[in-house]
């Protein structure tokens, strides 16, 4: 039953609180916390102050009690001037009780209290005292202590309790108004707490807020506008962060729509040569009107657009494509790379000699995307060596360097070399997408390393790739 009731009121409660935004949970949750603090405080303080106050009022009754018990231990025909006055409190009520169980009270009281078996109890045992809250026959409720008493005369002893008992109106008034102040109180020190929290949580949550509505601006207007940074705590680390974020997201968004534009001037040349042709082959079909040869000429001309067509396209899904990301590197012999790499480019370039040199180097890479980027450095060499020309390859500590016996890179042309479908004066009429040397660039920066081109002291272009080797721990020697 109790289960049942709390995981109710857990339930009840998460509603509650994953209703309301983030500065309401906290200020909710800061009252919360105060009224249970204020809650357990107060009612601690004020039974331990209804308790102070009670035994202090039964201390003073049972020195009452035990005077009178002297008093009427002399003479119990005394009990007729025990009068209130004479008991030092007015109101106050006295009561005599045998141990055969007879009440005796003063002449003059009217108000008689009720009779208790510990009243008996205590005559007849004569140890031991009663402390007990009795409602009077005036419907007044008393504080009363009874306490025993024995009287010696010629015909014995006689056993007595003396009960002592004064009105608690006083006590429960000043226990109300306790109890009225530390409520008025507490309820006025968890409406500030939960205030103070609201106020607390909004200012501390203010860059959030920012951040959350710069959020819903990029979402609503993508507009990739960075947030102020008012601070260097957490929540400013947090928005530089995303500051940084936008940035990339802004330069990425750049980046994609010069690849489209570019992607689609380039690719735009081919399918416009391809739709000329095979629009004449159209029209020759319906009139006849190429000369002999000439229809053979437009079909190879298809063939080679189309071959152009599809090594563009196939370059660029390669330098958009991340699935570099998602492939695990594995340990590589770079030099078994270079040398596939030579191989098929001795296949595109039969007149070019190639002069390697190899260590063995290891690095941590994907083989395929590696040798790619290789290959597109070796037909760039060959693409501008002339027939019976000489490439040079050297590796060495994850440095692989290519020199080819070309004419060399121009000046201007060298800071904007490995940009996509960048093409130099002097690479304007050669074949190619463009392409090339930006996949180099894309593969070598995934495996964190770095290319560079250059003009070689001796003529030609010079590319340097560099990555970074394995770390190799050597074997400890016992000595």
């Amino acid at each position: 039953m109790i289960g049942s009731w709390w995981i109710r009121f857990r339930r009840g409660l998460g509603r509650l609180v994953s209703g309301q935004s983030l500065q309401w949970r906290l200020a909710l949750l800061t009252g919360l916390s105060v009224a249970v603090s204020v809650t357990f405080v107060g009612g601690t303080g004020f039974l331990i102050t209804r308790w102070s106050l009670l035994d202090q009022l039964d201390q003073d009754l049972t020195r009452t009690a035990q005077q009178s018990a002297s008093v009427l231990g002399a003479d119990v025909d005394n009990l007729n001037s025990l009068t209130p006055d004479a008991l030092g409190s007015s109101g106050s009520l006295l009561s005599l009780v045998s141990a055969r169980g007879v009440a005796q009270s003063p002449a003059g009281q009217q108000v008689e209290l009720p009779r208790a078996p510990e009243e008996i109890a205590i005559a007849r045992l004569q140890s031991d005292t009663s402390e007990r809250t009795v409602v009077a026959s005036n419907g007044v409720e008393y504080r009363a202590v009874t306490v025993p008493m024995s009287v010696v005369d010629e015909r014995g002893v006689e056993y007595y309790a003396v009960t002592y008992a004064r009105p608690i109106e006083t006590l429960q008034s000043t226990l109300g108004s306790l109890w009225i102040v530390m409520v008025g109180s507490g309820s006025l020190g968890i409406l500030a707490a939960t205030l103070t929290a609201l106020w607390a949580a909004r200012a501390v949550l203010a860059p959030v807020k920012r951040l959350s509505t710069a959020v819903k601006n990029v979402t609503q207007t993508d507009q990739l506008n960075p947030i102020r940074i008012y601070g260097r705590d957490d929540l400013g680390e947090l928005t530089q962060s995303f500051n940084t974020m936008l940035r990339s997201l802004q330069q990425s968004r750049e980046q994609q729509r010069q690849l489209i534009a570019d992607a689609g001037h380039e690719l735009r040349t081919p399918l416009t040569s391809m739709r000329t042709n095979v629009e004449l082959l159209v029209a020759d079909e319906r009139s006849g009107m190429l000369p002999p040869g000439a229809r053979s000429d437009i079909l190879s001309d298809v063939a080679a657009q189309l071959g152009e067509f599809s090594a563009l396209v196939g370059d660029l899904v390669a330098l958009t494509r991340d699935d570099h990301l998602q492939r695990p590197h594995e340990p590589l012999e770079l030099a078994d790379i270079v040398m596939a790499s030579v191989a098929r480019a001795q296949r595109r370039g039969p007149g070019i000699a190639f002069d390697v040199d190899t260590d063995h180097s290891q690095v941590m890479g994907d083989a395929s995307m590696l040798e790619r980027a290789v290959t597109n450095l070796l037909d760039n060499a060959v693409k501008f060596s002339p027939t019976a020309g000489t490439v040079t390859v050297r590796l060495e500590d994850g440095v692989i360097t290519v020199v080819d016996a070309g004419p060399g890179i121009e000046e201007d042309a060298l800071p904007h070399i490995f940009d996509r479908f960048y093409r130099s004066d002097r690479a304007r009429n050669t074949p190619g997408t463009g392409l090339g040397l930006a996949i180099v660039a894309h593969t070598v920066e995934a495996h964190g390393g770095t290319v560079k081109a250059t003009n070689d002291s001796d003529g030609g272009a010079r590319f340097v790739m560099r990555l970074p080797l394995i770390e190799v721990l050597e074997p400890e020697h016992a000595d």
